[in-house]
């Protein structure tokens, strides 16, 4: 059976990795307002920004807050415009949030999507309610200032990541960069381009048959995207060395999360060059035992100037859909040193050959998405590749994973299309 590489020439080594180093969070630029103050300053910059095609002026409030505040009234703004992924941004949120909860209540936030008034209900109602409760649990009345866009959870950032790309794709179009989400366009694009990604087979189609059915039943047919299907055959990739060292043999095929920040996004007219890429954080999905794929992992923060790995979280309290009281309000800040079914100490380790996991995800970026925000770019250690590096999948939507990174960086970054309104 041919394998098809996918990697007709090699991608160049030689360009210098953009990575930022790790510093303190924003948060300490910003004022500590009473709750009160928080709520008065929320209340009224989320109307004025209700009534604004950009986020407006005010005398009080730091930058990073009135674009924290302006973000949340963007699915309004943005809820019929056609989507790079769905056919409109409400149908993306109701179709990607369906199994995120809100944390200890097991409703899914879908549910705050159907019509624009749920949503704003949300952002008015339900979003300080929480923040307050959770200030409450913990103890911490630094949470309250979530509301300015302060100490927020790996939900929060995700969405307003996934606000941003939606305001950006609206404003400057770029349709054949937004359109690699699509998994079959990237990879064709990333084989045109000489980037590193996981294999496809060289077939028309498979057929799958269940060896003792029969009478017609346990079989099936898919036709390949080769063929234009809708299916991507692709053979089932090995972990290398390292990672089955620590999620074992029987762990999924465990990926690193690199999430890139392009400086050119709103230059959409100007070549990318690789300085223009930032490399903000890494995160390594150490699958669990038996799982099927590393959505149910450990989530260990890397160091991107060094490869050394972090300590190992979840956010599983998020997925607890119709489950209520089925996990706590607030996400554990319990660290793991180790793999959980292993024993295999992952804290402390440096990542193998790290400098190229960067590297693809530098020059997939600078190449195939440059004026992209954000991406987050999938990409697996194996020995089934050359090189032993390649790239899974690139996510426009993208999810930190409660991975460290400089927010201040990335703020700036995505204050400048944030900026520019609709």
């Amino acid at each position: 059976m041919a394998v098809k590489s996918r990697r007709k020439r090699s991608a160049s080594r030689s360009r210098n990795v953009a990575a930022v180093p790790k510093a303190e969070s924003s948060d300490s630029d910003m004022p500590n307002y009473s709750l009160p103050l928080t709520l008065y300053y929320y209340y009224t910059y989320l109307f004025s920004c209700l009534l604004s095609r950009s986020p407006p002026p005010h005398p009080t409030l730091p930058t990073l807050s009135r674009h924290y505040i302006y973000q949340l009234t963007l699915p309004l703004k943005l809820w019929s415009s056609p989507h790079y992924r769905k056919g409109t941004y409400s149908q993306d949120m109701r179709d990607n949030l369906r199994n995120v909860a809100v944390p200890w209540t097991g409703v899914p936030l879908s549910a705050f999507c159907y019509f624009r008034i749920t949503y704003l209900l949300f952002v008015a109602l339900a979003l300080p309610a929480l923040q307050i409760a959770r200030s409450f649990v913990t103890g911490d009345r630094t949470r309250v200032y979530s509301l300015l866009g302060r100490s927020l959870t790996w939900c929060e950032l995700w969405r307003i990541n996934c606000n941003v790309a939606t305001l950006h794709s609206h404003r400057f179009g770029c349709e054949a960069e937004y359109g690699m989400e699509n998994k079959w366009a990237f990879l064709e694009a990333c084989e045109s381009e000489g980037v590193p990604v996981s294999p496809t087979l060289d077939l028309g189609g498979v057929c799958v048959k269940h060896r003792n059915e029969e009478g017609g039943l346990g079989i099936h047919f898919y036709r390949s995207a080769r063929e234009g299907g809708d299916w991507i055959i692709q053979p089932v990739l090995r972990n290398a060395e390292w990672v089955r060292e620590k999620v074992g043999d029987d762990g999924p095929l465990s990926t690193f999360r690199v999430m890139t920040m392009s400086l050119a996004s709103t230059r959409p007219s100007s070549p990318a060059i690789p300085s223009d890429i930032v490399v903000l954080s890494c995160v390594f999905r150490a699958g669990r035992s038996h799982a099927m794929t590393d959505h149910d992992s450990v989530l260990f923060d890397v160091d991107v100037s060094t490869g050394v790995v972090g300590p190992g979280t979840t956010n599983q309290n998020w997925y607890k859909v119709l489950r209520p009281f089925a996990g706590p309000l607030v996400t554990s800040a319990s660290h793991a040193s180790a793999h959980p079914d292993t024993g295999a100490p992952v804290e402390g380790e440096k990542v193998p050959n790290f400098e190229a996991v960067k590297q693809v995800c530098v020059d997939a970026h600078a190449r195939l998405l440059p004026h992209i925000p954000m991406v987050g770019f999938d990409v697996v250690l194996t020995d089934g590749v050359e090189g032993g590096v390649c790239l899974l999948e690139v996510n426009l939507s993208c999810n930190f994973f409660r991975g460290s990174f400089d927010e201040a960086v990335w703020w700036e970054g995505i204050g400048k299309v944030i900026e520019g309104g609709v």
